[in-house]
C-alpha cells in the first residue's frame, strides 16, 4: 500500500490519486465496480474528477464526464506549475510534469461542441415521459404511439414525427358521414384504440408538454445523425483515452432533460456493448455530475430500471461514477454499487445537515483511527476521504487524504481554445449538419395523399394495383380532379402532385413503387424489441 508514487503517480494497473498516512490508488481493475465523489460546492470535487479522469486517460480508457461550469475544460490544455501545484507534488514526493489530454467538446445545443442527438424512437417511451413528466396515463398512451409507429415501421426520428403519430392515434369524434370511407388513418386509430383508451384530451396533454420541451431546446437534440455511443469510446495516436466532455453549463437549465439524456447514455451503453466481464482495466468511465438529479421524484418503475442498468453495466466493462453534494441524494439499491468513493467536506450547520454527515459516514468501512463524521467537517480544500477497492473487491478502510494535483490546466480554457480544439476534432463534419430523411411524419402524409389521389381517381373503385397506380398518374395530370369543395386529403395530395410534376412519369412510377415497397417491408418485416429503460436493442 505505502508503494512510492513516481513521475505522474501511475502505474500500469493504478491510479495515484492522494497521499495520508498511506498512498491512495484506485485499481483499475476494479475501477468498473463504479464510484462516487460528494462533497459541499467549492470543496473540490472538480479537481478529484479531473485527477481521476486523467489517470483514467493515461492508462488508455476513454472517460465521458458533464461539465456544468465549464471548469473541466481545462483537461485539454498543458497544466501550468503554479507555486501551490509545486509545493503540494512535492509533499507527495511527485515530480510535477504539465500535460495535457485529448479532448473532444460536445454539446447538445451543437454551440460549444459537436452536436448529440439521438432519435425518438432511440430515447423510447419511458424515458420521454420523464423528460416530458407525464403521468401514468399520459406515459401509456405515449406507450401505445410508441408501439403503433414500431409496428407500423415507421421511425420516429424527430419532434414532428412524434407529433405526426401522435395527432395519428387521436380517435375520431362526431358522427358518421360520407367521408368515413375514405379514412385514409382509420387503421392506425383501430390499432391504437387495442391498447386501450386514448382520448384526445390526453394527446392533447403531451402535445403541450412537447411544446415546454420544445422551448427549452429539446428538438436539437432529436433528430439524426445521432450519435454513434462507440464514438466516446477512443483512443488517441499515442495510446491514451480521450476524454469526452459534454458542455452542460446550458443544458443544466433543463435538469429533467439534463438528466435523461444522460441516462439514455447509459442505457445505450448497456444495451449495445458485448459482455466483458472483470477486463484489466474499464473500456468507459462515465462520471455523471449533479446526479441527485436522476433519481428526484423518479417513479418506482425508473427507479428500478436504473438500479438494474447500474448493477448489470459494470460487466460490459463501464464504470459509472456520481457525482453529488452528499451519499443521500443516491438511493439506497444504487448506493450499494458504488465501491469507490471520494469524500470532500460537507456542512453540518443545522440537525439536518448533522444528520446528513452522519449518513455519509456510515457509507464508509470503519477505521479505528478516524473519527469518520467528525473528520468530513474538518477537511480542508483539497482534501478528501478516501475508500477504493482493494484486490479482494472488498473496500479499504476510510483513510484521509490530500488530492493530488492535476498534470493539466485547473480552470476553463478560453472562446478561441475551445473554438480550435472543435475544429481539429476527428468528429468535425459528422454531426454538424441535421439529416431529415424519410420516417413518420413523411409516411403518414403520403398515405394521406395517396389515398385521397385514389379515392378522387376514374374506376379508383377498383382495387388493384395498377387501379391505384393510375388513379395517383391522374391525378398528377388534372384527370381524375373531384367536383366541389376539397377535402385536407385532397388538398394535400394538390400540394404533393405541383411538386413533383417535373418528373418522367416512368420515374414517378418507379421511385413510388420504391416507397410504398419500402414501406410495406417494413411494417411486415420488422420487429422492434426494446431494451430496460426502453432504447431499441440494435441486432
Amino acid at each position: 500500500m505505502a508503494t512510492s508514487a513516481t513521475k505522474s503517480g501511475d502505474t500500469d494497473t493504478r491510479i495515484f490519486i492522494g497521499k495520508g498516512e498511506e498512498l491512495a490508488w484506485l485499481t483499475l481493475g476494479l475501477a468498473n465496480r463504479h464510484g462516487l465523489v460528494t462533497g459541499a460546492t467549492g470543496t473540490g470535487k472538480t479537481v478529484s474528477l479531473q485527477v481521476m479522469a486523467e489517470g483514467f486517460a493515461r492508462a488508455g480508457v476513454p472517460v465521458f464526464a458533464a461539465d456544468i461550469k465549464g471548469d473541466l475544460s481545462g483537461i485539454a490544455e498543458v497544466g501550468e506549475a503554479k507555486d501551490f501545484i509545486l509545493q503540494r507534488a512535492k509533499e507527495m514526493a511527485l515530480t510535477f510534469q504539465p500535460d495535457q489530454f485529448s479532448t473532444v467538446f460536445w454539446d447538445v445545443f451543437g454551440e460549444q461542441g459537436h452536436p448529440v442527438r439521438a432519435t425518438v424512437s432511440e430515447m423510447g417511451p419511458l424515458l420521454l415521459s420523464r423528460m416530458l413528466d407525464l403521468n401514468d396515463v399520459q406515459e401509456g398512451v405515449l406507450n401505445v404511439a410508441f408501439r403503433v409507429a414500431d409496428d407500423n415501421g415507421m421511425a420516429l426520428l424527430d419532434m414532428k414525427d412524434l407529433r405526426a403519430i401522435l395527432d395519428a392515434i387521436v380517435p375520431k369524434t362526431g358522427k358518421k358521414s360520407d367521408d368515413d370511407a375514405e379514412d385514409h388513418l382509420a387503421p392506425i386509430r383501430e390499432a391504437a384504440q387495442k391498447f386501450g383508451n386514448v382520448t384526445k384530451q390526453t394527446v392533447g396533454t403531451i402535445q403541450r408538454q412537447l411544446l415546454v420541451l420544445e422551448n427549452q431546446g429539446g428538438e436539437k437534440f432529436f433528430g439524426e445523425p445521432a450519435l454513434d455511443i462507440k464514438d466516446f469510446m477512443r483512443t488517441d495516436r499515442d495510446g491514451r483515452g480521450m476524454v469526452n466532455i459534454l458542455v452542460a453549463d446550458k443544458l443544466m437549465q433543463s435538469p429533467k432533460l439534463y438528466a435523461t439524456f444522460l441516462l439514455w447514455m447509459l442505457s445505450e451503453l448497456f444495451e449495445q456493448l458485448p459482455e466483458a466481464g472483470d477486463p484489466p482495466k474499464p473500456k468507459l468511465v462515465f462520471f455523471f455530475d449533479e446526479a441527485h438529479l436522476l433519481f428526484n421524484d423518479a417513479p418506482k418503475a425508473l427507479m428500478d430500471k436504473i438500479e438494474q442498468v447500474v448493477r448489470l453495466i459494470r460487466s460490459k466493462g463501464v464504470g459509472v461514477y456520481f457525482v453529488t453534494q452528499n451519499p443521500i441524494d443516491v438511493p439506497d439499491k444504487v448506493l450499494a454499487q458504488l465501491g469507490n468513493r471520494v469524500q470532500h467536506a460537507l456542512r453540518a450547520f443545522t440537525p439536518r445537515d448533522q444528520k446528513a454527515v452522519a449518513a455519509a459516514a456510515q457509507t464508509f468501512r470503519p477505521n479505528p483511527k478516524l473519527d469518520t463524521a467528525s473528520v468530513i467537517t474538518q477537511l480542508g480544500k483539497g482534501e478528501a476521504l478516501v475508500s477504493f477497492l482493494e484486490g479482494n473487491g472488498t473496500p479499504a478502510m476510510v483513510e484521509r487524504v490530500m488530492v493530488r494535483p492535476p498534470s493539466a490546466r485547473i480552470g476553463p480554457l478560453t472562446p478561441e481554445e475551445r473554438a480550435a480544439i472543435i475544429n481539429a476534432s476527428p468528429f468535425k463534419g459528422k454531426y454538424d449538419t441535421m439529416v431529415d430523411r424519410e420516417s413518420a411524419f413523411e409516411m403518414l402524409r403520403h398515405r394521406v395523399a395517396s389515398t385521397a389521389a385514389t379515392a378522387d381517381a376514374p374506376g379508383a373503385s377498383g382495387s388493384g394495383w395498377l387501379g391505384q397506380l393510375g388513379g395517383i398518374v391522374g391525378t398528377i395530370f388534372g384527370t381524375n380532379t373531384g367536383r366541389g369543395r376539397l377535402t385536407t386529403g385532397q388538398v394535400i395530395a394538390r400540394d404533393v402532385t405541383r411538386s413533383v410534376t417535373n418528373k418522367v412519369i416512368g420515374g414517378m412510377v418507379a421511385d413510388l413503387g420504391k416507397s410504398m415497397g419500402g414501406s410495406l417491408g417494413s411494417s411486415f418485416g420488422r420487429s422492434i424489441v426494446r431494451g430496460a429503460l426502453g432504447g431499441i436493442l440494435k441486432r
